[in-house]
């Protein structure tokens, strides 16, 4: 029997919930047309809930690379290498879901076990780029709890980078890098400056300054609220 829940991510097979598909109509129109957006609202506004919903939705088009860096700890972005190869892991989890290939896994797994030179943001970018290219779908990347280690050089950089390959795509079409970025957290990734302390401004290259408005009502409309309700009447026999 279905539950109400109200702490964490709602799964359709085991809680009653609110109806999503009009609000995963508008970001799926965000995606095909190839926006790098941010999805940022106060905890318990239903994002996680909304972007399994849109993944779920998409991924017969796109193959989906869908990241939680709450699965990160403070140690991964201690330097540029431990966050490297803590996000090479969290890639190869993903292998089977996000269809990433053979090589793309292997070289991935290079990074994670090299003891010589250390790894570095420019090489986890070229294997990115490398199954892109050879990515029989457009792939989405989507990064659940960014904004966990915001007062972070190393998480600023990746930002940066990510910004650059991502742009790739606008000066050389043939150029083939995610179809889609988006960031979903608590912090709006054009608000991130402010989380950075004044001696560092200086190492800051503007990250935030690409990201599409996302004004997309997240609240739960009356009908779809009307929608959960009936459910639960239904199975509860309420008159």
């Amino acid at each position: 029997m279905k539950q109400f829940h109200t702490t964490g991510v709602c799964i359709p097979s085991k809680h009653y919930m609110a109806e999503l598909s009009g609000r995963v109509r508008e970001i799926r129109k965000l995606v095909d047309d190839g926006k790098y957006f941010t999805i940022s609202r106060a905890r318990q506004y239903g994002k996680t809930t909304t972007i399994n919903a849109l993944e779920t939705d998409i991924k017969d088009n796109y193959s989906v690379l869908s990241l939680d860096f709450q699965k990160l700890s403070e140690a991964c972005f201690t330097t540029e290498e431990t966050f490297v190869k803590a996000f090479c892991r969290q890639l190869i989890r993903k292998k089977k879901k996000a269809d990433i290939p053979d090589r793309v896994e292997h070289d991935l797994k290079d990074i994670v076990n090299r003891k010589e030179h250390p790894a570095a943001l420019d090489e986890l970018f070229d294997v990115l780029d490398s199954w892109c290219e050879v990515s029989e779908k457009r792939i989405v990347m989507i990064i659940d709890e960014v904004d966990t280690a915001t007062n972070n050089q190393v998480f600023l950089d990746f930002l940066a980078q990510l910004r650059a390959d991502y742009l790739e795509q606008e000066k050389d079409p043939e150029d083939k890098t995610f179809r889609s970025v988006i960031l979903v957290g608590v912090t709006d990734v054009k608000h991130l400056r402010s989380k950075i302390r004044s001696g560092d401004e200086h190492k800051v290259n503007s990250p935030w300054n690409i990201a599409a408005d996302f004004d997309i009502d997240m609240s739960l409309s009356e009908t779809g609220i009307k929608g959960m309700l009936d459910e639960y009447e239904s199975d509860h026999s309420v008159s």
